[in-house]
């Protein structure tokens, strides 16, 4: 491995964080160390974080946040969520910087950015200062222009369709 890629899969569509832990699949299937670290997403008991503690050591998943930020019936403070967005954010700290680790996907942080939960330009210090041959991968909605303009490979998911809009709740092993 050479030069350690910023990957930012972003937009309205489904399949960011799908897209993240297929990467992070293939990099186990190479004797890859994967790092996990989701923001906002609460549910430790979907099937991803299920079958990634199929996986260790050479991936990990930690939950980090609190589940929806004020919508959805959340109870929780905006406070509450900043709270854990920040402690997620130095576990990332942690691991983008150590060398231990292959790939670092932080899945939603792009959202934890655009809701206000982090700042920005904390995030751009995590990328700028990540190991040299470490692997990053940012997910979610609303990635900011700069985050586009620092990664190496960005993809955009388009929303066509969606089985929701006509009723259809989220499906277990598809959506979570």
């Amino acid at each position: 491995m050479n030069k350690g890629l910023v990957i930012v899969f972003t937009g309205d569509g489904k399949g960011k964080s799908t897209a993240a832990l297929g990467v992070a699949l293939r990099a186990c299937g190479h004797k890859m160390y994967v790092s996990i670290v989701q923001f906002i997403k609460s549910l430790s008991n979907t099937g991803e974080a299920l079958a990634i503690g199929r996986l260790a050591p050479e991936v990990e998943f930690i939950p980090g946040g609190l589940g929806f930020v004020q919508c959805f019936g959340d109870t929780k403070s905006l406070d509450e969520h900043k709270k854990v967005a920040a402690d997620a954010l130095s576990l990332a700290r942690q691991r983008v910087t150590s060398g231990s680790w292959d790939i670092v996907i932080l899945d939603e942080i792009n959202n934890a950015v655009h809701l206000g939960l982090i700042d920005l330009k904390d995030v751009m210090e995590l990328v700028r200062s990540k190991h040299p041959k470490l692997h990053l991968i940012l997910t979610g909605r609303n990635a900011h222009p700069d985050l586009l303009g620092a990664a190496d490979l960005v993809t955009e998911m388009r929303d066509i369709k969606h089985p929701f809009r006509s009723g259809t709740p989220a499906q277990q092993g598809i959506d979570y």
